[in-house]
């Protein structure tokens, strides 16, 4: 009775005011005490409890300003205010929405697990190239590179198929994500997207296998109806001059009442990269590059040719092109439908680790390059909101993806040319739902499904070119070639169920539990080998697996929060794993057709201290891995001890196969902190520590990153922002690597006796001439210092020079 009365007397006073409405813009619930000033009387009115505010005489001219602790600060004009004002949540706190773990909007201070989160406010501000680019700035994450269209995350010690890659709710890990180094996350536009999530540790109650190191989950921008049809525009430009890049992006949102559109286009125009000068750690010649080869799929030069100026890094340009359209339909009061279309390609990108192999004191390829790196996503997601029964809240998502990708290569000296390629339908259902529980409705059930399958065609071809001149004219015959992966077709696929429980048991403690079944076929035919021959030609793996997680959290302080969550995980032996064919640094991977699962435990303990009065924000988190049945490269005799590919003979130890090694360990902390010390002073800072080890081997293991952190001072006005920060990596000396699987790239060491400690110091200022108009200076690298981002093979950056503005109409 008392809600009727309070909902007739806010329709009885907006009978005659002016009413503004405001919501959460991820939850889309009422957001209650925003404070919201308009600029003529200066009057002030708070939101109440069904996120209302009203007002008298508001002109189309009238600013409006927006403040709540937890929301990010929004200025309109009430002339462009159609009946709803979204507020996104801001990125920092213990009140920031996550939407990743549970897959659902909550509140980081009601979940266990370490979350770290870039809104569409920071992916401006740090203006990354590459998606790339964008996650090496994330505390806690290492990013390493063979070219410059690429990168590889690094989280907790594990990269490439122990990673998880999501977008906008659909996986992009497919069976072919292969255990080293992958380049996919460039595949993601930044200029798409309006938030980043990073989940630490094994999520594998939500997401399943390959979840083990921690989730990557990309989210586009965001659509809402509005009730008026509005249109919403931003074009962007950025030139930078370490290589020459020209970035251009277009985007534009149309809102009615009916439906909501949002397009977005951008293009990158990347050059050759340009390394630092100032070498501090005393080798003068490491990473230069002296010679290069001109040779392309239609030129022809013999030899190699002599760089003019060695810092500069030939063969390291590419461009990209990335279109997003996404359309939102109601279908119900209830039930929205979202169509997303992706689509992402480059040119051919040159594989500059490759091109920089030495054989017999020249260069060892004339060619070596991917083919277009291609990704089309086509998904249909069905949003429900305080709906029935057990669609309460939640999506069903259907979703389709094809990604294309080549490896093209040809040494000096030699006229074949080896083309290898692979294409993968991806077909994915996902079910994600949670209902509150009890009388409070603070308690919650989470429940899904998923079921995926992957087709994988992998097929290769062998030209001897001929030429005339410089110009090669075409094929003088073929040869047979093998395929990266089993030329006869295969295939993988999982289906999983899995329920998690949240209860508040008080204010003070929070119990979060859940499991999840999953089973995986994988099916995998050759038909013909030219180097290896595949007993019975065949291979079936079943695998079945149950994880769960179990989490615990207690505030002693509403500001404050203490965790600990216990982990199990798995990952299946995927088609990469088991069928692949490929040579590397004088190593030679072949099939391993009896590989088993990997099996992880893991616990971990958090703890965040949020001083609101002081403006101290502090988060640390202490974790250790157990890897069972641990998957890695060591050597293999299954096919022989003398084995010749591309023309390379490979003998005894230098033929390697992805094998389960036993037991392994990976142990580390991450500690963060930012404080803002004066009126719009803020400083913010964290260091990350990571130690890996093989309890069988007593080696090292790979993609362990020495310790690194960063420290930042800046100045954070309305109008403008002003910051210097400084980053910094220890040295990875040569007894820590992993020598034996060679993921860890000594060989693009100075002498290869590890990677030098390396440090940087960069300036980011932007301005807001306007609402609509907003530029940015960067001077990145300003001291132009060379260094290698640990297990990369090509050099960073040197000083860069950017530029950029964006405007909004």
């Amino acid at each position: 009775m008392l809600r009727l009365l309070i909902v007739l007397c806010c329709f009885s006073i907006s009978s005659f005011a002016q009413q503004i409405r405001v919501v959460d813009a991820y939850t889309q619930k009422e957001i209650e005490g925003v404070e919201i000033e308009e600029s003529t009387t200066k009057n002030k009115k708070i939101t109440n409890k069904f996120g209302l505010a009203f007002f008298k005489g508001l002109k189309p001219e009238t600013v409006l300003s927006f403040e709540h602790q937890n929301y990010d600060h929004l200025e309109i004009t009430y002339g462009t205010y159609d009946g709803t004002i979204f507020l996104e949540p801001t990125s920092e706190g213990l009140e920031s929405v996550v939407l990743s773990v549970s897959r659902a909007a909550e509140k980081k201070q009601s979940i266990p697990e370490h979350i770290e989160i870039l809104a569409r406010k920071d992916i401006d501000y740090i203006s990354p190239q590459t998606s790339a680019d964008l996650l090496g700035n994330i505390p806690g994450i290492r990013v390493q590179k063979s070219q410059f269209g690429g990168g590889s995350p690094v989280i907790r010690g594990m990269e490439s198929n122990r990673v998880l890659l999501v977008v906008d709710g659909v996986r992009m890990n497919n069976a072919i994500y292969r255990n080293g180094h992958l380049q996919n996350s460039i595949s993601v536009s930044p200029f798409a997207l309006e938030r980043t999530e990073v989940v630490f540790g094994p999520a594998s109650v939500s997401y399943g296998s390959d979840a083990l190191g921690g989730v990557v989950h990309y989210y586009t921008k965001n659509l809402n109806y509005s009730k008026n049809i509005s249109f919403k525009n931003q074009v962007f430009y950025r030139h930078s001059t370490v290589n020459n890049e020209h970035s251009t992006s277009f985007s534009s949102q149309v809102s009615h009442q009916k439906w909501a559109s949002l397009t977005n286009v951008s293009y990158s125009s990347f050059g050759d990269l340009r390394m630092g000068k100032n070498r501090t750690h005393g080798y003068q010649d490491w990473g230069k590059v002296y010679q290069y080869s001109k040779n392309t799929d239609d030129y022809y030069e013999d030899t190699s040719t002599t760089n003019p100026n060695p810092n500069i890094q030939k063969n390291t340009g590419y461009h990209q092109l990335d279109i997003l359209q996404k359309l939102m339909l109601p279908l119900h009061q209830n039930i929205d439908l979202v169509i997303n279309g992706q689509f992402s390609t480059t040119n051919d990108i040159p594989n500059f680790g490759k091109l920089n192999d030495y054989k017999n004191g020249d260069l060892k390829f004339a060619e070596w390059y991917y083919g277009p790196q291609q990704r089309l996503l086509v998904s249909a997601q069905t949003k429900f909101k305080d709906y029935k029964s057990f669609l309460k809240n939640g999506a069903i998502t259907l979703a389709y993806q094809n990604i294309l990708e080549s490896r093209i290569n040809r040494d000096f000296g030699s006229l074949d040319r080896t083309s290898r390629f692979e294409e993968v339908d991806v077909y994915s259902l996902n079910s994600d739902f949670f209902i509150p529980v009890g009388t409070s409705k603070r308690n919650k059930l989470f429940y899904g499904l998923e079921l995926v399958h992957n087709d994988v065609n992998s097929t290769a071809k062998g030209e001897t070119l001929s030429f005339s001149g410089n110009k090669i004219t075409g094929v003088a015959s073929h040869f047979n070639a093998d395929t990266r992966y089993p030329d006869g077709g295969s295939t993988y696929s999982s289906a999983a169920v899995y329920t998690s429980y949240r209860q508040e048991l008080s204010k003070k403690h929070i119990i979060d539990a859940g499991v999840r079944l999953t089973s995986t076929v994988l099916t995998a035919d050759w038909n013909q080998n030219v180097s290896i021959n595949i007993p019975n030609n065949e291979l079936r793996l079943n695998n079945t697996a149950l994880t769960g997680s179990l989490g615990y959290i207690f505030k002693p302080y509403p500001t404050d929060k203490i965790s600990v969550v216990l982990s199990k995980g798995f990952r299946a032996p995927n088609v990469d794993d088991v069928g692949k064919i490929r040579s590397k640094s004088g190593k030679l991977t072949v099939p391993n057709t009896s590989l088993d699962p990997e099996h992880l435990y893991s616990a971990e303990i958090g703890f965040v201290k949020n001083m609101p009065v002081h403006k101290i924000y502090f988060d640390s988190n202490v974790y250790y891995t157990l890897l069972e049945n641990y998957i890695g490269r060591a050597p293999s005799s299954e096919f022989g001890t003398s084995i010749t590919y591309d023309g390379e003979n490979f003998e005894n130890e230098n033929i390697l196969a992805n094998t389960n090694i036993g037991k392994a360990a990976i142990y580390g902390a991450t500690i963060s902190a930012s404080w803002e010390f004066l009126k719009d002073i803020k400083t913010n800072g964290g260091v990350t520590y990571t130690k890996g080890i093989s309890y069988e081997s007593d080696e090292p293991l790979s993609s362990i990153p020495p310790l690194f952190g960063n420290l930042s001072l800046g100045m954070y006005k309305k109008l403008f922002d002003v910051a210097l920060d400084y980053r910094f990596s220890m040295a990875k000396k040569l007894k820590d690597y992993n020598l034996t699987e060679g993921i860890d790239n000594i060989d693009e060491t100075p002498n290869e006796e590890g990677t030098p400690s390396w440090s940087l110091l960069n300036f980011n200022s932007n301005y807001h001439f306007s609402k609509n108009l907003r530029i940015q200076f960067q001077i990145q690298n300003i001291l132009d210092a060379h260094y290698k981002e640990f297990a990369s093979s090509i050099s960073a950056p040197g000083r860069n020079f950017s530029a950029a503005v964006a405007y909004s109409f």
